[in-house]
């Protein structure tokens, strides 16, 4: 079995939070009370905090954004974070936290039961509302409660736009990227397919294979959970211009064969490293709290009257595949429909498809600098782009 979370960086900081007299109430019903966050900081805040920029991260990743120096472990939007990038931390104090059900050193089914053993099957259902309160109250817990921006992508796109719905006044930014007020069809029957693989695994003895210290867990069902996913962050353009149909000798690694062609041995490659860092019962949870998301379910909150409307800049790729041009035109109606200040940046240069949003896209990279007033350099000071977490 695993040891969750995987190496981590030195940046890393945790926080208990939510005592027992005042627990988190879960949007589905329950209560959670000392729930652990891990989180990390870029930058310094200002005298009066003004700078903190939350940035909301996708399905799997986790608090590392970024390398705090040449000498840590690279992290999941180098391209975004750091000096000189479009999150400029020589001026803004970016904040991340792993989110409520993950794996990466925030409560989730990982974290220890009353028994000792992980909670597992026994970990809530939770929402992405949650994880917002959870973020809002890690912030009140570090003495930023007023923020610069707010900035997510993907599932964090969601939690950047919940965000704004329910709180608008706690930031004078919202950016939400490569996102949705809610998953299409597709993007349902994608989860659906990939929950169904790791429950199918005979390893997964009903999500509490935790309990046998010797299990291996549903590492098979999870990596094929993770190829199905992957298939909805790349698109088909970039699939073919990559491996087209060419093809690579047949092997043996890890005990399995491996298939003829370039394309599988791609997504066997992205299978077995996700199931060394991330856990079936989060993967779970989480895709479940994103499908189930639908923005405007119920009517948004009021700007206070204290506060100025915030500004909301929408940054989408033409070749997403997760999150289409019908789902952007959802997004953007609703939120002018309510009247919010929207600026909407639409890349149609890249081919990347959904993962677009974590690599180097100069104008969308541009048009983040833009908006969050960060001038961009060149040269930067080390390597960038070395992780892509769906």
């Amino acid at each position: 079995m695993n040891a969750f979370p995987a190496p981590v960086s030195r940046g890393l900081r945790t926080a208990v939070l939510f005592p027992p007299e005042r627990p988190l109430r879960l949007e589905a019903g329950g209560t959670l009370s000392g729930v652990r966050v891990a989180y990390e900081e870029y930058g310094r805040p200002d005298p009066e905090r003004a700078n903190t920029v939350f940035v909301c991260h996708a399905l799997t990743g986790n608090s590392h954004v970024a390398r705090h120096g040449s000498d840590d472990l690279p992290g999941w939007w180098e391209e975004m974070a750091g000096p000189g990038r479009p999150l400029d931390t020589d001026h803004l104090h970016v904040v991340c936290a792993n989110v409520l059900g993950g794996c990466a050193g925030t409560t989730g089914p990982w974290s220890p039961g009353t028994r000792g053993r992980p909670l597992g099957a026994d970990f809530p259902d939770i929402t992405v509302g949650d994880m917002v309160a959870v973020h809002r109250r890690l912030l009140h817990h570090l003495g930023s409660p007023g923020l610069r921006a707010v900035v997510g992508g993907s599932l964090g796109g969601m939690q950047a736009l919940e965000w704004l719905l329910r709180h608008p006044g706690d930031a004078r930014q919202f950016l939400l990227v490569a996102t949705g007020a809610r998953l299409s069809a597709d993007g349902l029957a994608a989860h659906a397919a990939g929950r169904a693989a790791i429950r199918s695994d005979p390893y997964f003895a009903d999500g509490r294979y935790a309990d046998e210290p010797t299990a291996r867990g549903p590492v098979d069902g999870l990596g094929v959970a993770r190829m199905i996913a992957h298939l909805t962050y790349m698109s088909a353009g970039s699939l073919e211009a990559k491996f087209g149909r060419r093809h690579q000798p047949s092997g043996i690694a890890d005990g399995k064969a491996y298939g003829p062609y370039a394309v599988e041995r791609y997504l066997e490659h992205q299978a077995r490293t996700f199931v060394a860092r991330f856990d079936a019962n989060s993967y779970l949870r989480l895709t479940a709290a994103m499908d189930r998301y639908d923005a405007f379910a119920r009517p948004p909150a009021v700007v206070p009257a204290a506060a100025r409307t915030p500004e909301v800049h929408l940054f989408s790729f033409e070749s997403d595949r997760l999150f289409t041009a019908s789902d952007t035109a959802h997004l953007t109606d609703r939120l002018t429909t309510l009247g919010v200040p929207l600026t909407h940046h639409r890349d149609r240069t890249s081919q990347a498809g959904h993962d677009a949003f974590l690599l180097r896209v100069p104008g969308y990279l541009d048009a983040v600098a833009s908006a969050l007033g960060s001038p961009l350099r060149t040269g930067l000071p080390f390597p960038v782009g070395s992780r892509v977490e769906g």
